[in-house]
């Protein structure tokens, strides 16, 4: 949590005011870090969830199992619908922690937060 605190002061969230920090842990033990990078076309905007992912599968990291997922609201905000999908297909098994600036942490699984999900399975 505290690698996705430090992520979190570097968001560059001028729209939103939502600062977003995340870091992926890999089965051998590495981290990644994302932060949210807005764009005043809303569409391009990256999530740190999805920044962590991406940079982790850039840099060769093994399975990845576990996310710290800071917030700089009251209470933890869990992934979008889009950093969701994309969890569920690079990090099935993924296990996240998310907090908000209070002590009290939210835990789920990413088939808890995306169940019956469409895959790779599902295409032709």
């Amino acid at each position: 949590m505290a690698l996705a605190r430090e992520a979190r002061r570097r968001a560059h969230s001028p729209y939103s005011g939502l600062r977003v920090g995340a870091a992926a842990r890999d089965v051998e033990g590495r981290v990644f870090t994302g932060c949210n990078v807005e764009n005043a076309s809303f569409g391009l905007t990256l999530c740190a969830e999805r920044v962590a992912v991406v940079k982790a599968v850039s840099e060769g990291a093994g399975r990845l199992v576990s996310m710290a997922i800071a917030t700089d609201r009251p209470t933890a905000v869990m992934p979008c619908g889009a950093c969701r999908q994309v969890l569920t297909e690079l990090a099935p098994r993924l296990r996240l922690i998310v907090a908000g600036r209070g002590s009290r942490r939210r835990r789920a699984s990413v088939r808890d937060l995306l169940p019956d999900a469409f895959g790779p399975a599902d295409l032709p």
